[in-house]
């Protein structure tokens, strides 16, 4: 094996981690530049801004679906090439490529045609009210159309990440959101296109993120190539990346799932302004997640690759380095927001009501955010490993389990304010969901290496 594809089995974990970690926390931050610019840009046109804002929220359990289904294939993929690449078995890491490209369209064109034919039904599901759903809709037309787009360069970007080039692959993201934030302005305000406008520029953001990502993956730098041969779908290749994929997909589609029962329940207790309020919390949990996952990802290539070539030193100190980063991230994000949550609320709104409202709801929102890195840390590592079932357990334990039974009990119990007890439900399965987390990974991390010690 080549000097140049062995540095991950190689370089101090320290200096590798910093190396693949800054570039992946900079495209997760990036990426989530996409919605949040515009989101900002939304909710300060004039006169509709608030209405707007919301009818683009009830549009986010929809987009968050066809971002995890991108993370579904790539997610998956990815850590189990990096592992192919650890045992020196590059043939089989590029077929893992060729099927998830594969898979990724197919993917695409199915969502393309549900979003255009059903979205006015999903936003109507999602709590969307007569004043915002013409906002919604004008803003789902015109996105669905770049779906494609927007799954070759997420899923597709995991598998430049895997190979530790992550400068490209902050690249990739970063082309797309500095020509989003050049065009919302032009298209919403200088156009007069408002939503649509919006719309339009991150899909044309994101298509040019798309060929960027291509043009790496069937070019000559990449250790890992697209080719035609590995395009035909093998089942005993697919289904186990898709097996892995599985817990991110859920992590993540499943926000959509609670997106719709918060929003459906506070529209009950609290009408718009607490759909409204909810848009803006959702946006600052993104600032919480994408960077923690950002730091995951860069640790999963240094895992999966040293998991694959039997190193369990180097799995170890960068499993630890990972949970000993993300706490500190998570730590320090929780106190801005408990210490100045006015200035988070103000980023998405100028109107005064949502902007108290929110500030409020923040505070009991975020409570448990502390504790997120050693959750995110857990179930990454889990992902690297190759070890599915753990991974979906997790997920399906924080979301399902726990949190959606919370957002309809809690009400009932604190029936003087249901309002702020649906907020509630958020750090009550956090707090729940993280302890189960540190006793299965416990268990689940040294079963792991006492068979790796043991080969």
């Amino acid at each position: 094996m080549s000097e140049e594809k062995d540095f991950l089995g190689k370089e101090p974990i320290g200096k590798l981690l910093l190396k693949l970690a800054l570039p992946t926390v900079a495209a997760q931050v990036i990426n989530m530049l996409y919605n949040i610019v515009d989101r900002i840009y939304i909710g300060h046109i004039p006169e509709v801004g608030a209405l707007a804002l919301t009818g683009v929220g009830v549009c986010m359990p929809l987009i968050m679906i066809v971002t995890a289904f991108a993370a579904f294939v790539g997610f998956g993929g990815a850590p189990r090439a990096s592992i192919f690449m650890g045992k020196g078995e590059y043939e089989a890491a590029e077929k893992t490529l060729g099927n998830c490209f594969t898979t990724q369209i197919i993917i695409s064109v199915i969502l393309t045609a549900v979003l255009l034919l059903w979205n006015r039904d999903f936003l109507l599901a999602f709590g969307a009210s007569e004043n915002t759903i013409e906002y919604g809709v004008s803003y789902m037309n015109i996105y669905a159309i770049g779906t494609i787009f927007v799954q070759i360069t997420l899923g597709m970007n995991s598998f430049i990440t895997a190979q530790g080039f992550a400068k490209t692959g902050m690249l990739s993201v970063l082309i797309g959101a500095v020509a989003n934030i050049i065009l919302d302005p032009i298209f919403i305000f200088g156009l007069n296109m408002g939503v649509q406008g919006a719309a339009l520029a991150t899909i044309i953001s994101q298509a040019l993120s798309c060929i960027w990502v291509l043009a790496f993956l069937f070019g000559k730098k990449t250790h890992l190539r697209i080719k035609g041969k590995n395009m035909a779908l093998k089942a005993g290749i697919i289904l186990p990346s898709l097996a892995l994929g599985l817990s991110t997909f859920i992590m993540q589609a499943s926000e959509s799932v609670i997106s719709i029962c918060f929003n459906s329940s506070l529209l009950k207790y609290g009408g718009d302004i607490a759909v409204g309020a909810m848009t803006i919390l959702t946006s600052v949990m993104q600032f919480a997640m994408l960077p923690l996952q950002g730091l995951g990802q860069g640790a999963q290539p240094i895992i999966s690759y040293n998991y694959g070539a039997k190193n369990v030193d180097r799995v170890t100190r960068a499993f630890k380095l990972l949970l000993k980063s993300s706490l500190c991230y998570s730590t320090i994000l929780w106190a801005c927001v408990i210490l100045f949550p006015g200035i988070f609320a103000a980023m998405f709104t100028s109107d005064p009501a949502l902007m108290d409202f929110t500030a409020k709801a923040l505070r009991i929102y975020m409570a448990c955010l502390l504790l997120f890195g050693i959750q995110v840390a857990c179930q990454m590592t889990f992902t690297s490993l190759g070890n599915a079932k753990a991974s979906i357990l997790v997920a399906v334990m924080r979301k399902f389990i726990l949190l959606i039974p919370l957002i309809y009990v809690m009400p009932h119990i604190l029936t003087s304010d249901p309002t702020t007890a649906v907020y509630m439900a958020e750090p009550i399965a956090d707090l729940l969901a993280v302890s189960f987390t540190i006793v299965l990974f416990t268990f689940q991390f040294k079963k792991s290496l006492n068979q790796l010690s043991a080969h």
